[in-house]
């Protein structure tokens, strides 16, 4: 079973996990959330990393980074009710094609 698409996900769930604590860290003042967000992302680069033994390093960020932001957007959006207008949304609709294209038509993915 070939775990690259696993292993970012996982890296893709730890690092939202982290940038949600971050916010509650208080600039680090806050000793649960500054433990959830240093942990966070330690996880999550140890799971990318596993990830780019075999995909390239260009791509395998441009899904972790477009996802990443997709879901911190929503998790802003409904946790800490920020609002987004219609720019915000037509890019992040950019971003989601995007992210369909490499997964869809890319030939330098391993699949």
């Amino acid at each position: 079973m070939n775990w690259n698409y696993g292993y970012l996900v996982i890296a893709i769930i730890f690092e939202v996990l982290a940038t949600t604590a971050l916010k509650e860290t208080h600039g680090f003042t806050r000793l649960l959330p500054s433990l959830v967000t240093v942990t966070g992302y330690a996880l999550a680069f140890y799971f990318l990393s596993l990830t780019l033994r075999i995909m390239p390093v260009g791509v395998v960020y441009a899904l972790w980074c477009g996802a990443g932001i997709i879901l911190i957007t929503a998790i802003g959006w409904v946790w800490f009710r920020q609002a987004l207008d219609m720019p915000a949304l037509i890019g992040m609709g950019f971003i989601m094609v995007g992210v369909g294209i490499i997964n869809l038509y890319s030939k330098t993915l391993v699949h």
